[in-house]
């Protein structure tokens, strides 16, 4: 911010007494006085002056630097303002002195205000002259008094002079301890206030924000609802001003709570998606403000939600390596080949180098436009040299530029990622993954980057030989699969080898075993394996069929197809295509020694292998019993041993980790009991020891049913009793099935499932499962059952009154029946004489009324 002085004040003189003095700096000054010493303590101050400011040339900057914090007020020409401070000697001393002693309270508001100008105007004179005005203690606290004044011209001097001290760094704390940050809050909250006095209202907090300590006063204070209304004023440099406050405050991370709750992100987001001419400064402080809370991952998403990207600055020069596609009929960025429309070539070629031209009835869809625009923007700006070209100019030099960062609209965000890992940089490569990684956290940008042709380069990079552009990619896929037709897209580009080499490669136990488990758990989902068998067409006219995109990645596909189709699926072929020993042998040792949460995955992945009935003999040869065997003896008791009992939180979250392994490996526990050969290489009985343990333990009962099942699956095998005297039956009902139904009851909206739920446990109830009535109340069942006798059909009262009464004949269920409401809507039911009447008055009377 520039302010050229070439301003003259003249003011009529009020007496006829008159001195004239050439002051060295600030120009003519003439003061007309009274024949009594104007400074006496015992008379009244009346004096009028007049002044002419030189300096027509001098620039002086105000503006906080990026670097230091602040910027002294220095002229353009710093040798004349040495020659002019020489030129003062002592003179200038007085002068100033006479000008303060002006600002005092005790004189005419006029006085000060002509005072307060011209030390405003002395001020811009440079470092010597703010410490000649600085040398009179009272002098700010009589400057901050005057932003109380009604005069504009008094508040924007005095602001002004607040705003050259402040750039001072030895003044800095001077001005903060004198109320200055009080009082222009008071006054930038006045309604009628010119854009000059905001300016230099602001400036002078845009100065004070460059210390720490007073960055934590301002925004515990009322200014940041004014700071973000400022942004939308119509003056260009009260913007500038404003956003320059809250990018010194966003550097103290303290500060980024309260900014973030008041709504800052989304207006300094507009600011810098804006095109408007002369934005540029306010656009530079909207992104240093808006890099800082990006630093956090929760506002770093806020970012995105607001369409922007976070990309690295890795120089200029890593873009040399950049090498534009040779001639060749244009492909969409993901790969995707456009039919020629005419075969007859262009004069110029234009018709095969601009997408669309040439081509009939082509529609693309908004994703596929942005993801051209944004292509053809980067490419450019790379073939031109121009792209990071002003970020590497400005750069430190002591800071290199492949730590930092820069905020893109998303559609050039984006595009700017995906050329970047064409590049030759490792590192720059490296840090492109990442940041695809960070910015993956909703479907429609992981579905922007899979338009963009990221799968394609991130697939090809899984094979690159550094480990440390490997981990970074495996991470962007991971975070990408999320999406399922993001997910297709990766399976279709033939990920899983690579992933399995790598899975080879790494330690059991780690994010990067947790992050290709989690890929290759997408891709062989076993739940969409056995929706296969039932369908295996095309979604639609536009999709392939899912086996069909699956098996175009094998290696020899097509030959075995032609062998093998009479004797082997389509789905077999694909398994056996990865299957080893080494690899089966790798995911039973995460079984063995690995977190739940990777036991779960493991498990997963074992269960689509064993689709192939020759995949089976496999998996039983490298001792999969022995990681089931780990997987069902964790001790949840040991777990609630080890948590801190104050955060009972954590313990919820690894019981629900534990219960989700123990239901995947019970899963697949239970479909390996189809073989034989595994049977015979099993201890029956110490399994169902293990299973029957984890069954009446305290893991979610969402968890037990496959538990259950195994149970049940592994007594048939033992002998033909199934009735509810078999020990196995009678604890899978007490512990899985009534708590399922009872859960059923609570939390279902179906008034049907509630009423099959409600018959099925009168069932069990009538059947007289031992302690089954008792397993209905320590669960909480007379609340829903009560509830669901005075709303539901006629066929769940019925079936509800019955299990009631059952319970009544425990006398100790009597209360709960009691609270819950019972008595008067059997009542009800009784003097309505609906057909379940008499029931209802057989269970008053067994209750206490």
């Amino acid at each position: 911010m520039a302010l050229i002085i070439s301003t003259q004040i003249q003011l009529k003189p009020s007496n006829p007494l008159q001195n004239q003095i050439l002051h060295p700096q600030v120009g003519f000054v003439t003061v007309r006085t009274k024949k009594t010493n104007c400074f006496s303590s015992d008379n009244v101050n009346h004096y009028r002056f007049k002044l002419r400011i030189g300096y027509k040339d001098s620039i002086f900057r105000t503006r906080v630097s990026d670097d230091s914090g602040a910027i002294p007020f220095q002229p353009s020409s710093s040798a004349d303002v040495d020659a002019r401070g020489r030129s003062s000697s002592g003179s200038s001393d007085g002068y100033v002195a006479l000008f303060v002693r002006m600002l005092g309270l005790d004189n005419d508001p006029l006085d000060r205000e002509q005072a307060v100008v011209a030390l405003w105007k002395y001020s811009l004179g440079g470092k010597k002259c703010i410490d000649n005005v600085m040398q009179f203690h009272g002098a700010v606290n009589l400057t901050v008094n005057l932003l109380k004044s009604d005069s504009d011209s008094a508040c924007e001097a005095a602001a002004g002079i607040l705003r050259t001290i402040s750039s001072i760094n030895v003044y800095r704390n001077t001005v903060a301890e004198s109320g200055a940050v009080e009082e222009i809050t008071s006054m930038l909250r006045r309604t009628s206030l010119s854009s000059n006095v905001k300016e230099q209202g602001l400036c002078t907090l845009w100065n004070l924000s460059v210390d720490e300590n007073i960055r934590v006063k301002i925004a515990n204070s009322e200014l940041l609802p004014l700071l973000i209304k400022f942004l939308e004023d119509e003056d260009v440099q009260v913007k500038e001003a404003a956003g320059g406050v809250l990018s010194n405050l966003a550097l103290s991370n303290s500060n980024h709570k309260i900014m973030v709750e008041i709504g800052v992100i989304p207006k300094l987001a507009n600011l810098l998606k804006s095109n408007e001419e002369g934005y540029k400064v306010i656009r530079k402080e909207a992104r240093n403000a808006l890099l800082e809370f990006a630093k956090d991952d929760y506002y770093r998403i806020l970012l995105l939600d607001e369409g922007l990207v976070l990309v690295p600055l890795i120089g200029a020069a890593a873009y040399k390596s950049f090498k534009p596609a040779l001639y060749s009929w244009p492909s969409l960025p993901d790969g995707t080949k456009l039919e020629q429309g005419s075969t007859a070539p262009s004069r110029y070629g234009a018709s095969e180098l601009l997408i669309g031209l040439n081509i009939e009835d082509q529609k693309l869809d908004e994703a596929k436009k942005n993801a051209i625009v944004g292509r053809t923007q980067q490419q450019f700006l790379a073939r031109i040299g121009a792209i990071e070209m002003e970020d590497e100019n400005k750069s430190d030099s002591k800071s290199s530029s492949s730590w930092r960062f820069t905020l893109l609209p998303w559609v050039d965000g984006v595009a700017r990622l995906v050329l970047i890992l064409g590049l030759d940089d490792e590192s720059a490569i490296a840090r492109a993954a990442d940041s695809i990684a960070d910015s993956s956290v909703n479907e429609h940008i992981r579905l922007s980057f899979k338009e963009a042709g990221a799968i394609n380069h991130l697939s090809q990079l899984l094979n690159h030989p550094n480990e440390t552009v490997r981990l970074p990619v495996i991470r962007a896929l991971e975070r990408l699969s999320i999406s399922n037709d993001v997910c297709q897209i990766i399976e279709r580009e033939g990920v899983v080898y690579p992933l399995i080499n790598s899975l080879m490669q790494f330690e059991t136990s780690g994010s990067s075993t947790e992050m290709i488990l989690n890929i290759l758990n997408r891709i062989l989902d076993p739940d969409k394996e056995m929706k296969s068998k039932f369908y295996d067409g095309p979604v639609n006219a536009s999709k392939k069929g899912w086996n069909a995109t699956r098996n175009s990645q094998s290696p020899g596909y097509l030959n075995e197809m032609a062998e093998s189709k009479s004797t082997s699926s389509v789905q077999t072929m694909y398994v056996r295509d990865f299957v080893n020993s080494a690899f089966l042998a790798r995911i039973i040792e995460i079984l063995k020694t690995s977190s739940p949460n990777l036991q779960k995955k493991a498990a997963s992945i074992l269960e689509f292998v064993i689709v192939d009935d020759a995949c089976v003999e496999m998996v039983i040869s490298v001792d999969v019993a022995s990681g089931l065997v780990c997987v069902f003896q964790q001790r949840l008791s040991d777990i609630e041993a080890d948590t801190d009992v104050q955060r009972p939180e954590l313990l919820a979250l690894q019981v629900e980790e534990a219960g989700q392994a123990i239901s995947a490996a019970s899963r697949l526990f239970t479909r390996l009991l189809d073989s034989e050969h595994f049977r015979s290489t099993i201890d029956t009985q110490h399994f169902m020891h293990l299973l029957r343990k984890i069954l009446i333990s305290e893991i979610p009962i969402c968890y037990k049913d496959w538990v259950a099942s195994c149970l049940v699956k592994l007594s048939s095998f033992s002998g033909p009793n199934l009735d509810f005297e078999n020990p196995v039956n009678m604890e899978v009902t007490l512990y899985e099935t009534i708590p399922r139904l009872i859960e059923q009851i609570k939390t279902s909206s179906s008034p049907e499932l509630q009423e099959a739920a409600v018959i099925e446990l009168n069932r069990i109830i009538s059947e007289g499962v031992v302690d089954s009535t008792r397993a209905v109340a320590a669960q909480g069942g007379i609340f829903p059952l009560v509830k669901l006798i005075e709303e539901g059909s006629n066929r769940a009262m019925e079936a509800g009154l019955s299990i009631l009464y059952n319970l009544s004949m425990d006398s100790e269920n009597h209360a709960a029946i009691t609270s819950a409401g019972a008595v008067p809507i059997l009542r009800r039911i009784v003097l309505s004489q609906k057909p379940q009447w008499t029931r209802a008055l057989h269970l008053l009377r067994t209750l206490p009324t």
